[in-house]
């Protein structure tokens, strides 16, 4: 698999057309912390990492829907930077999702963060996806 980051990204696109309650995505350090961001801003209900089943483990994420209208929480998942087109912003010029009601998830070097987070500490980095 070249791009695994789209591989987590497709999982939860499917899971949420198909309306599932839980989803399983194998896992690495980048996908977990990116599940950390998406429940710390409200996107997923809860999540568990499963260490043993494979080398890495597997992450089991649960999704998070509208009680009344059972509409999901994430209404698009975007992925912006690609392994044949990276793509990088300074803090000048960081990304605004949907005017500032998404998120932009970004690489940096101090780790794996939020647009928002990212311009107040004022570092830059690689842009991976957009969630809103």
């Amino acid at each position: 698999m070249t791009d695994p980051i789209a591989d987590y990204l497709t999982r939860l696109r499917n899971a949420i057309r198909a309306n599932h309650r839980v989803v399983e995505i194998p896992a690495s350090n980048l996908k977990k912390e990116i599940t950390k961001i998406l429940f710390e801003q409200g996107y997923i209900l809860n999540y568990k990492f499963i260490e043993g089943e494979t080398p890495a483990g597997i992450i089991k994420i649960a999704l998070k829907y509208d009680p009344i209208d059972k509409v999901n929480a994430i209404k698009d998942l975007k992925r912006v930077s690609r392994p044949g087109l990276r793509q990088y912003t300074g803090y000048k010029d960081m990304p605004r999702v949907l005017n500032g009601l998404g998120i932009a998830i970004l690489s940096t070097s101090k780790g794996v963060m939020t647009n928002k987070k990212a311009s107040d500490l004022k570092i830059g980095g690689e842009v991976l996806c957009y969630v809103y």
